[in-house]
């Protein structure tokens, strides 16, 4: 019997280990998801998705909600955009920007419930 980590593993129930391989997510999922809580994991640009959970927003909104310049503001968009969690509108000379869809909405409150829950 092999003790690791503090669990006893005597090779008992491998229906459960192949249930669960079977389940598994698979490599090249597991790096894409990895790369969008990578994304999150800037105060700057969950600012930003909490900004446009609520409405669509161009970069000047959104540089003057989040007090920064707008070069700045369209960095983190730019990172945004390539990982899929916002997506942009041209509207003449405007550009808005919003949540690319309600997975992102979702994820960003489930997150946020999370951290705020007692």
């Amino acid at each position: 019997m092999e003790i690791e980590n503090g669990c006893e593993w005597s090779g008992g129930d491998d229906g459960q280990v192949q249930e669960v391989q079977e389940r598994l997510v698979d490599g090249v999922t597991a790096a894409r998801l990895a790369r969008t809580f990578k994304a999150l994991s800037d105060p700057t640009r969950v600012r930003i998705i909490s900004a446009l959970s609520h409405r669509e927003l161009c970069v000047h909104e959104l540089a003057a909600c989040l007090g920064m310049s707008q070069s700045a503001i369209s960095h983190q968009l730019r990172t945004l955009r390539e990982m899929r969690l916002v997506r942009r509108r041209k509207e003449g000379r405007h550009v808005f920007y919003t949540l690319d869809d309600d997975h992102i909405h979702d994820l960003f409150h489930q997150g946020l419930e999370h951290v705020e829950h007692e």
